[in-house]
């Protein structure tokens, strides 16, 4: 197994390797990279996200160059819900405005199915829009990961 086509943690999971693995996911998805993102899913990932179906990784990073050229300012927090195996469910919710500035917190679920050597080869995600005033948002921490001491969606009650 070559470190370029593993991502630790690996399955089966634990409590613990599955609160990891979720927390890495949240790191870079808020780097806002498509090719570091598209990097820990399988070659030939499938994907369900809101009403689009990207197979592959080339597709996943297109799928992601678009979203966060149209998603500004994203940051997102994600929170393990479950797990079993090779399997994680997590929710998660957003943060992100358009070019006209009109803010949104976008909430949601997905479900993972990793391969052995930890990457992702299948994600389903239902994603929901609430219209947000920019005064409401509760994500204000710099472009990046979320600091470790953010709190998460538990503790501010989303």
């Amino acid at each position: 197994m070559s470190t370029e086509e593993s991502r630790p943690p690996f399955p089966p999971f634990t409590n613990e390797t599955a609160i990891e693995k979720v927390r890495k996911a949240e790191d870079a998805w808020n780097t806002r990279d498509p090719e570091r993102v598209a990097s820990a899913y399988t070659i030939d990932s499938r994907w369900r996200n809101r009403s689009e179906f990207p197979v592959g990784r080339e597709e996943i990073k297109v799928f992601l160059t678009r979203k966060w050229a149209r998603e500004l300012d994203y940051r997102l927090i994600k929170e393990l819900w479950a797990f079993a195996g090779n399997r994680i469910a997590v929710r998660f919710a957003y943060e992100w405005h358009d070019d006209a500035g009109n803010w949104f917190r976008s909430y949601g679920n997905e479900n993972w199915e990793f391969d052995q050597n930890g990457l992702m080869q299948r994600r389903f995600a239902s994603i929901n829009d609430l219209p947000i005033k920019e005064i409401d948002r509760k994500y204000r921490w710099p472009q990046g990961p979320r600091p470790a001491d953010h709190p998460g969606l538990s503790d501010l009650g989303l």
